[in-house]
């Protein structure tokens, strides 16, 4: 499966965070958690490339994603896969054959050399908002404990407006965030 991703971030402080989660009455049943584990050729190939690769790994199912950049947003490449299937190419710390090993052959990377860098794990409440898909994200990784809000949008122009709306109309102070690859590996 290929998606574009459009989106636009900013780390929060913890108190804006749990503003947030009482503005929109999150309950604990409205998150879950998920862990990435990301992967990278010992020449950190991907790096170089300003890709990004990861399992990851939900409660019943996980997933292969490949992030390529484009002119706008980034290209998602997914494989899903059975919890089974994430246990095994975890454990093997080998990609099973899919369209994310095709594509990352066709970026001229051996999925064979592939190897594990680090892993994040986030608990998420993910919802439409009228601007586009929010998610509340609380973050651990590398002795690291951090707090994120991102917008999905289908439109970059008008997500952009609509983000910085959105950060205005709650107060919210804009704070660069890397994506979570670059946070988890540094």
């Amino acid at each position: 499966m290929k998606q574009l991703e459009i989106e636009f971030k900013t780390l929060l402080s913890e108190q804006d965070y749990l503003r947030l989660c009482a503005y929109y009455q999150l309950t604990a049943d409205d998150f879950y958690t998920q862990t990435n584990v990301y992967f990278d050729t010992p020449t950190n190939d991907l790096r170089h490339k300003k890709c990004g690769l990861r399992i990851r790994q939900y409660t019943t199912k996980g997933e292969i994603t490949l992030k390529t950049p484009q002119a706008v947003g980034l290209l998602e490449t997914t494989d899903r896969l059975t919890l089974e299937e994430t246990m095994d190419s975890l454990a093997k710390k080998q990609l099973p054959e899919g369209a994310v090993t095709k594509e990352l052959r066709q970026l001229g990377i051996d999925p064979n050399q592939l190897q594990v860098l680090t892993s994040l794990t986030t608990k998420r409440a993910e919802f439409a908002i009228p601007e586009g898909l929010l998610a509340l994200d609380e973050s651990w990784y590398n002795q690291q404990h951090d707090y994120e809000l991102e917008l999905e949008v289908n439109d970059a122009h008008l997500g952009k407006v609509a983000f910085d709306v959105y950060l205005t109309t709650h107060q919210l102070p804009y704070k660069f965030a890397e994506n979570k690859i670059v946070r988890a590996t540094k």
